[in-house]
C-alpha cells in the first residue's frame, strides 16, 4: 500500500470535461466529491474538476477519524447525519472503505482538560450523542498495556475510522456511477462572469458553460476566490503524520491527548501524529488577516511552530501570483498537489510519547511519513454559503482538519443548498458574512 495520494499517483479520472453542465465543482477532496455525488443523485449535470488527483491533498493525508466527539455545535448535527451516511456507504462498498465504528477516546492529563471535556459533553448531550466520561481506571482498562496515568477520558463508542487514501477515490467512483463527470489534472483557472453572475468556468482544458460553481478547493480556495473579488480570511497550517509498521493492537479505534494521537489502520499498523502541534508558514495572507485570527492564535500559540516563508508556489507563498486571466496558466497548474515534507522532529517526539505510554510495544517503526496543509478559518469552522454579490457561486471550504469524517453529510448539505432545496440544518454558524458584519470570532472547541 502506498499512501498518501500525490502528484505521482496515476490519473484515474482522465475526463475529458464537457462543454456545458449545470454545476462545476472545484476541488476533488471529500467535500467536493460528495457534493458531486449528491448533485448527480438530484438529477443535475455536474462536473468535478481537480487540478491534481482526487484526494491528493488533505483528503488522503488526514488522520482518518470520523468523529462526532469534540465537534462545534454547529457541525455536530451534520456530523451525526454524516455518520449515518458512512454506514450506508460501507454497506454499498464493503470493507474497501475501511469504515469501522471502534470509538474515539480523548485522554485527559489534567483536571483542566477534564473540565473542558465535561463542558463539551454538557452541550452535546441534547443532540443525542453516546459520548460519556471515563475514569482513569476505566481508561487504563480500555488501552491495553498503557503505562501513562491519564486522569480521565471522554469516549464516544459510535465514532468511527476509515482509510482516507482508499475511501475518497472509491467515493469518486460512486459519484461517477451516479452520473457525475470527474476530471483530474484539470485546473479551473477563473470564473466566467457575465451580466454579474456565473456563466461558466475557464479551465486549462477549455471553457465549461454552467450556471453554478461550488468552490471546495481546500487550502487553495482563498487564492481562487480573491482573484474573483471574494475575500475569505483563510490560512493553512502544516500537519505531520506517520504510519507505523503492523503492531499489536492496543485500542481498535482512535485516541489522543495533547502529546500524540493514534488510529488503528486496516493493515494492522497505526497512524500517529502530534496531538496538537503543527507548523505555519508566514505569508501575505497571514499579515492581512492577523487581527481576525488573534482569538484562535492566543489559544494555539504554544502548539504552533512559525516558519518565515512557504515553499515556492504554495497558496500563501510570497511569490505566488494573485491575478491571472482565464486564458493564462494559473498557480493551480504550477503545483498540482501540495506535498510538503513532514516535520520529522515532531514525528520523532510522537514515537517517543507512544513508546513511553505503551512500553511493551517499544518505539514504533515507521512505514511512511507525510505532511499536509490544513485549511483553517479564524473560528475553526467552515464557510458553507452562497455568495450574494456573485449569483451562482457557492463556497464550501475551511473544514479545518476535520472535513474527512463530515464529508458525506456536508456534501449532501452543499448539494441541496446549490439545488435550491432545504439543506436540513441551520447553517448560520457557517455564513460568509460573519467575517464582515461585526460578529465576534468565537473559536470552535479545540478538543
Amino acid at each position: 500500500m502506498r499512501f498518501p495520494i500525490s502528484e505521482t499517483s496515476p490519473v484515474r479520472f482522465p475526463g475529458p470535461p464537457p462543454a456545458a453542465c449545470d454545476v462545476v465543482v472545484l476541488g476533488g477532496g471529500v467535500i467536493g466529491v460528495m457534493t458531486a455525488w449528491f448533485l448527480a443523485e438530484r438529477g443535475l449535470k455536474v462536473t468535478l474538476c481537480e487540478k491534481g488527483r482526487i484526494a491528493g491533498e488533505q483528503s488522503s493525508r488526514n488522520w482518518g477519524w470520523c468523529r462526532q466527539q469534540g465537534r462545534d455545535m454547529g457541525e455536530l448535527p451534520i456530523m451525526m447525519e454524516s455518520l449515518a451516511i458512512w454506514k450506508s456507504l460501507a454497506q454499498e462498498m464493503g470493507e474497501a472503505l475501511g469504515f469501522r465504528q471502534e470509538g474515539v477516546l480523548y485522554l485527559a492529563k489534567t483536571e483542566a482538560e477534564v473540565g473542558r471535556f465535561e463542558a463539551w459533553l454538557a452541550d452535546a448531550k441534547p443532540h443525542g450523542v453516546d459520548s460519556h466520561m471515563m475514569t482513569g481506571g476505566a481508561v487504563a482498562e480500555k488501552l491495553k498495556g498503557s503505562a501513562k496515568a491519564w486522569v480521565a477520558g471522554l469516549h464516544t463508542p459510535s465514532d468511527a475510522r476509515a482509510e482516507p487514501w482508499q475511501a475518497v477515490p472509491l467515493l469518486a467512483q460512486g459519484a461517477e456511477a451516479r452520473g457525475a463527470v470527474i476530471v483530474e489534472a484539470c485546473a479551473v483557472r477563473r470564473l466566467d462572469v457575465q451580466a454579474g453572475r456565473v456563466a461558466g468556468v475557464f479551465t486549462e482544458k477549455g471553457r465549461i458553460a454552467c450556471d453554478q460553481v461550488v468552490v471546495a478547493g481546500g487550502a487553495w480556495s482563498s487564492l481562487f476566490l480573491r482573484a474573483e473579488g471574494v475575500d475569505i480570511p483563510q490560512l493553512a497550517v502544516l500537519a505531520s503524520v506517520a504510519a507505523t509498521e503492523p503492531m499489536a493492537e492496543i485500542f481498535p479505534g482512535n485516541a489522543c491527548d495533547d502529546d500524540f494521537a493514534f488510529r488503528r489502520r486496516q493493515d494492522g499498523g497505526y497512524s500517529i501524529a502530534p496531538g496538537s502541534g503543527h507548523d505555519f508558514w508566514i505569508g501575505p495572507d497571514a499579515f492581512r488577516n492577523l487581527g481576525i485570527y488573534l482569538p484562535v492564535l492566543k489559544k494555539d500559540f504554544r502548539s504552533t511552530g512559525f516558519r518565515l516563508s512557504a515553499p515556492k508556489g504554495y497558496p500563501d507563498a510570497w511569490g505566488t501570483p494573485r491575478r491571472w486571466g482565464g486564458d493564462e496558466a494559473s498557480p493551480f497548474e504550477a503545483i498540482r498537489v501540495l506535498n510538503p515534507a513532514p516535520n520529522m522532529d515532531r514525528i520523532a517526539k510522537v514515537q517517543a510519547f507512544f513508546a513511553a505510554a505503551f512500553p511493551g510495544l517499544g518505539r514504533p517503526r515507521l512505514r511512511a511519513a507525510w505532511g499536509g496543509m490544513i485549511d483553517t478559518l479564524p473560528d475553526v469552522v467552515p464557510v458553507v454559503d452562497r455568495v450574494e454579490k456573485l449569483p451562482g457561486l457557492t463556497i464550501a471550504t475551511g473544514m479545518c482538519g476535520h472535513g474527512f469524517g463530515i464529508g458525506p453529510g456536508m456534501g449532501r448539505v452543499v448539494a441541496d443548498l446549490v439545488a435550491g432545496n432545504d439543506p436540513g440544518h441551520d447553517l448560520h454558524r457557517f455564513r460568509l458574512a460573519r467575517f464582515t458584519d461585526g460578529s465576534p470570532m468565537i473559536p470552535g472547541p479545540s478538543l
